[in-house]
């Protein structure tokens, strides 16, 4: 019933926002002002994403593959044939593949690219309620048409080079319209890159060029926090949004125009973030949607930090905490869910933690598959899939279905921890982080106490988390069964010892570390890493079940053999 309480409150809450919307309809008439269709195109941004040119070939051969899913057109257009899946379908649409075409640097490459956005313009060009035009694909595809116009215009005639002005103004046009119509969530911030970027892209676009760069001081001030993190709380946001914003930065620059200083600042401090979730492999921690790492979008976006930051080790605003000493790095889950509209992707995951050593990960969270797999999307959401402690076998934290009238905020978060708070201390000897949530206050009656403690050296790690009775009545709550489980990455090797009672865990490099929790039993249960390229893996977990009454606090340790 409570939850039913908080979907309706979401959906009022959009029902008020969509009458603010039509208060604010002069406001869309006046947007129309800066519709223009370009004269000619002055500057082409950098696409700094790495590049494949035998993907070109792929292309050429009518191979289109994206999200999992690989097609042949056996000459068709690809925008003709049944799509696969709707996430192939935008891969295809969002254009970000004609980077490929242009690394391949041949003729062949260039008339191929003019021929397949010529295609699509003909047939999809003019907005549709379809996959390809919501918001953040059509931002996306702005953006490509944008960094790959060299490609596209090279060796086209009159005819083709206005039908694809005409496109980019469409575009305008339209992603404006989505932000005047209350677009919501990290998609908003897209589209105000894409605007920002064509007005300074563009001859003839100074209004667009003023609304763009208005629009991204407000976005950048509203979504990144202070510490550099995004209101999602989700790494990969950050790897995508310093992938559009540094040659956003270069266009600026490219055009005289000094850059605004939010963008500038923005940048700054999400680069020290980002390395926050860095393990010593490079690979990123797998909290709140983050999936498998693409290195080597990480590694060229951090080839761009001038200042070569260090990795934060506080952020309360975002609610990350990094302990590292020796070779040994924590990276622990401190905050509340994100707000309803950015929490689409987010977990219930407050108050876990991933461990690795000398570039090895040891303990993590179970992350989110590469491909899209909505069978695993729900199940790697939950509290179970983390390095985390769960009662009753409930997550700390509950998500829309998308059934009934969830259907208006599928997937959001409607109920979790309200009241997250985290201590920070350091002295020669350790490195401590103290943190507790209210996730199970209205389910049993109880807070969430975590606390870790790392020596100096790295070497031992200890720690305790707690579950104490709060004043709110729930029956039963005492009987509760609760469970810490560790997830083990698959390169972990694992046997027991002591009878059961602790656990030796090999890493790759062949260094072993025992675990103990307060003498109780350690079982080994199946898991799954989400987390890798190469798609799910099977691995373990450890798991220690007690009982509220009997155990409410337990202590584990971690310790280098």
């Amino acid at each position: 019933m409570f939850d039913r309480l908080l979907v309706t409150r979401l959906i009022a809450g959009r029902g008020a926002a969509f009458g603010l919307r039509l208060l604010r309809l002069p406001l869309r008439l006046v947007s129309g002002f800066g519709a223009q269709t370009p004269d000619r195109l002055l500057i082409a941004p950098q696409d700094i994403r790495t590049t494949d040119p035998t993907i070109a070939a792929d292309i050429y051969a009518g191979y289109f593959v994206f999200a999992g899913k690989s097609v042949n057109t056996h000459g068709q257009s690809p925008f003709e044939i049944p799509p696969p899946s709707e996430t192939w379908y935008t891969g295809l649409t969002s254009f970000s593949w004609l980077r490929h075409l242009r690394a391949a640097d041949s003729a062949l490459a260039r008339a191929n690219a003019r021929a397949l956005v010529g295609d699509w313009i003909h047939q999809h060009g003019k907005p549709a309620n379809t996959p390809d035009w919501q918001a953040d694909i059509a931002a996306r595809r702005l953006l490509s048409f944008l960094s790959q116009s060299p490609l596209i215009l090279d060796g086209a005639d009159r005819d083709f080079y206005r039908r694809f002005m005409r496109a980019l103004g469409v575009h305008s046009k339209f992603l404006q319209r989505c932000l005047n119509d209350g677009l919501e969530g990290e998609a908003r911030l897209t589209c105000a890159i894409a605007i920002a970027e064509l007005g300074l892209c563009a001859q003839g676009m100074n209004l667009v060029a003023k609304r763009g760069t208005k629009l991204l001081i407000d976005e950048l001030k509203d979504q990144i926090l202070p510490d550099g993190g995004h209101m999602s709380r989700n790494p990969q946001v950050l790897v995508d949004l310093l992938l559009d914003l540094l040659p956003l930065r270069q266009a600026y620059a490219a055009r005289g125009t000094s850059a605004p200083q939010m963008l500038l600042n923005a940048i700054d401090r999400m680069m020290p973030m980002l390395r926050l979730f860095r393990h010593g492999d490079g690979s990123m921690a797998l909290f709140n949607g983050m999936g498998p790492t693409a290195a080597h979008a990480v590694a060229t976006v951090l080839a761009y930090d001038d200042a070569r930051a260090a990795p934060l080790a506080h952020a309360p605003h975002s609610g990350y905490e990094r302990l590292e000493a020796g070779e040994t790095i924590i990276i622990m889950d401190c905050g509340a869910p994100p707000p309803p509209r950015f929490s689409r992707e987010a977990h219930a995951g407050t108050l876990s933690f991933e461990t690795s050593h000398n570039g090895h990960r040891l303990f993590v969270n179970c992350g989110v598959p590469f491909y899209p797999r909505p069978d695993l999307r729900e199940a790697a959401r939950a509290t179970a899939a983390h390095t985390a402690l769960i009662v009753g076998d409930r997550s700390s934290a509950r998500f829309a279905t998308g059934a009934g009238l969830d259907r208006f905020v599928a997937g959001q978060v409607i109920a979790g921890p309200t009241d997250v708070r985290a201590r920070r201390a350091e002295d020669e000897h350790a490195l401590e982080v103290e943190a507790r949530h209210n996730g199970y206050d209205r389910t049993f009656g109880l807070i969430h106490e975590r606390r870790i403690t790392m020596s100096s050296d790295g070497l031992r790690c200890e720690g305790e988390d707690k579950l104490v009775a709060t004043e709110r009545r729930v029956p039963g709550a005492g009987q509760a069964d609760y469970a810490l489980r560790f997830h083990l990455h698959p390169s972990v090797r694992v046997e027991m010892a002591e009878g059961g009672a602790a656990a030796i865990l090999t890493l790759p490099d062949d260094a072993r570390w025992l675990f103990r929790a307060s003498g109780l039993p350690i079982a080994i249960e199946e898991s799954i890493f989400l987390g890798g390229r190469e798609g799910p893996r099977q691995t373990d977990q450890l798991v220690v079940a007690a009982k509220v009454r009997e155990n409410p606090a337990l202590v584990w340790t971690l310790e280098r053999l």
